[in-house]
């Protein structure tokens, strides 16, 4: 199983190198806009199970699928991360059921793909996905913090920036981290997202 916290720290460099070179779909750094169609959307493979983590290839291929989808959907992402048993998007859309199909075919084209790869069929890999509307600034600038600071939550790394499967190192690039710290003190995240997932994760 692909695990971040196996590598050495060249090899995470080289991987966090070779991220870094691939251009994501990018928006440049988002604003807050009150009639936005904002969403935060999460995932989780089910029972919390690593499926997507398994080889760093299947989170990169994972990740470049999830951020074309909702391209093709006209759902500018402010904001992603993907770790190896669920991701976050906080994006904009003016039709969140459409995206939500588009994203459940995406989760059974990738089920199919991987439990071929991992002679599991039949297995049931994702739990589901669910949206929630952002109802003010305050709520989407947590939201994004929430989303970049994730990987540093569950302990995969000590700063967001050192994550590669996460827009945290371009838009700190953008911002400048002096107006992402303005921005970190000014909408905290206190308890967001506590109780989301088992205490084991």
């Amino acid at each position: 199983m692909y695990l971040w916290r196996r590598l050495t720290v060249e090899q995470r460099q080289r991987l966090l190198r070779d991220r870094q070179a691939n251009r994501l779909p990018w928006h440049g750094p988002p604003h807050y806009a009150s009639d936005s169609g904002a969403y935060l959307v999460t995932a989780t493979c089910y029972e919390h199970r690593a499926w997507i983590g398994q080889t760093a290839s299947r989170m990169g291929e994972f990740e470049s699928g999830l951020l074309t989808t909702c391209a093709s959907e006209d759902a500018p992402v402010c904001a992603w991360t993907v770790l190896p048993n669920h991701y976050h998007l906080l994006l904009r859309t003016a039709d969140i059921n459409a995206l939500l199909r588009k994203l459940g075919q995406l989760h059974g084209r990738k089920s199919f793909e991987w439990n071929a790869e991992d002679g599991q069929r039949g297995r049931k890999v994702w739990h589901r996905a669910a949206e929630t509307g952002i109802k003010s600034e305050r709520h989407f600038w947590a939201t994004l913090m929430y989303v970049h600071n994730n990987a540093v939550r569950h302990k995969y790394v000590q700063r967001w920036q050192d994550w590669p499967y996460s827009s945290a190192s371009k838009w700190l690039t953008e911002v400048g981290h002096e107006r992402a710290t303005e921005i970190w003190k000014r909408f905290p995240i206190d308890d967001y997202g506590k109780d989301w997932d088992p205490p084991d994760l």
